[in-house]
């Protein structure tokens, strides 16, 4: 399929992405606990809250950038098992335009909308 080489290559991009991504979050983080570890209490320092602030808006976005390598990952090994493209939820194909906004996604927009009445039938059912 002439299809895979690409989309290979735009999760590879968007791997490579997310790592870099990765690295300068947490140097971000690092340097933020680092500013902040001079023995200051946080709690009763005037700039103790926006440190915490950054720290915890840090970690979060970091946490965001790891669950997005992980999602980037299972996308590519979908790809060479052969089962990227289809809807996780009810196996219809997920939409080319879906896949092109969001090459990670496992369900198609039906389903991920909670739209799917495939996927809402069965609930407890086996089909």
């Amino acid at each position: 399929m002439s299809e895979e080489p690409s989309l290979a290559g735009l999760l590879g991009g968007q791997r490579a992405d997310a790592v870099v991504q990765i690295a300068g979050l947490e140097r971000e983080l690092a340097g933020i606990i680092e500013s902040g570890s001079g023995g200051v209490d946080d709690e009763h320092d005037p700039e103790g809250a926006t440190l915490a602030f950054e720290r915890q808006h840090a970690a979060a976005l970091l946490s965001q950038a790891h669950q997005r390598l992980a999602q980037i990952d299972a996308a590519m090994v979908r790809l060479a098992e052969g089962s990227y493209g289809d809807c996780a939820a009810c196996g219809q194909p997920i939409g080319t335009a879906r896949l092109a906004a969001r090459p990670a996604t496992t369900m198609c927009i039906q389903c991920a909308s909670g739209r799917s009445a495939r996927h809402q039938g069965r609930a407890g059912g086996a089909g």
